[in-house]
């Protein structure tokens, strides 16, 4: 089985969700027409950082972003991870990945694990509970959020179920950009998985973002790897190469995890 990518790095206006979802069909009607598989979004890019305001800009229980990212799916017959959304619910506010199937079906939330207070997502965010996998066209994937990608154990947590495609949202600010590129590349080699690793582009009121949205395949080898500004980044996943990685190194069959 093969797999056709469209991972769109995208400016976000901040703190102006009508905005944003103006340019996001934008960014889907030209994804749409290179025919993929699969749509990735970046990281909260209904609002961006703008975490003092997320009270009143919040999607209540993501209701517009979900019915927005079905809409879409449907329209153009596309599975879409919808990036991350900030969502208001009756416990507070979440960093949460949507993934909804080409038939418009909602098939998971994951809200981020873990909270970066580098950038005080503390002080707004709630921690997410629940893993990120779901499944795809039979396929069992994963899901994950910026922060997350510096816990390799949550990575490994879930190719140890059976996960392939470890797909990753971010706003990773450029500064870090060597980090982003190494740990991308290091999850990819130690979880024999492709990692498709969607970041934002642009600036905000406290921050340069590195854009660089990366497609690798489960060697560590690059796919295919953005620039720093607005971009579709495209690029193909053979799922022999999970098979034959697997296979030819059984990292997953030599772990000892009694002794970790």
């Amino acid at each position: 089985m093969k797999w056709k990518i469209a991972c769109i790095q995208m400016d976000i206006a901040f703190g102006q969700p009508d905005i944003n979802f103006q340019v996001a069909e934008q960014w889907m009607e030209k994804a749409a027409q290179s025919e993929p598989d699969i749509v990735i979004l970046p990281e909260l890019w209904t609002t961006g950082y703008d975490l003092t305001r997320l009270n009143e800009i919040a999607d209540q229980e993501a209701e517009k972003t979900i019915e927005f990212l079905k809409t879409q799916a449907q329209k153009h017959q596309i599975h879409i991870i919808g990036g991350s959304i900030a969502k208001k619910t009756s416990k507070g506010i979440y960093n949460t990945m949507i993934i909804i199937d080409k038939h418009g079906k909602l098939i998971k939330e994951y809200d981020k694990l873990h909270l970066f207070q580098l950038m005080d997502e503390h002080h707004f965010l709630q921690p997410g509970e629940k893993d990120g996998l779901f499944t795809l066209d039979e396929k069992i994937c994963a899901g994950f959020i910026c922060y997350d990608i510096r816990f390799p154990e949550w990575q490994r947590a879930h190719t140890v179920q059976g996960a392939e495609v470890l797909f990753v949202t971010a706003e990773w600010p450029k500064p870090r950009l060597d980090h982003w590129r190494a740990l991308l590349i290091s999850r990819a080699i130690e979880n024999q998985a492709y990692v498709v690793a969607v970041n934002r582009t642009g600036s905000d009121v406290n921050n340069i973002f590195a854009g660089h949205s990366l497609i690798i395949d489960p060697w560590g080898n690059i796919i295919s790897e953005a620039g720093e500004g607005n971009e579709l980044l495209t690029g193909t996943l053979d799922f022999n190469k999970v098979t034959e990685a697997r296979n030819k190194i059984p990292v997953f069959e030599d772990r000892r995890p009694d002794f970790y």
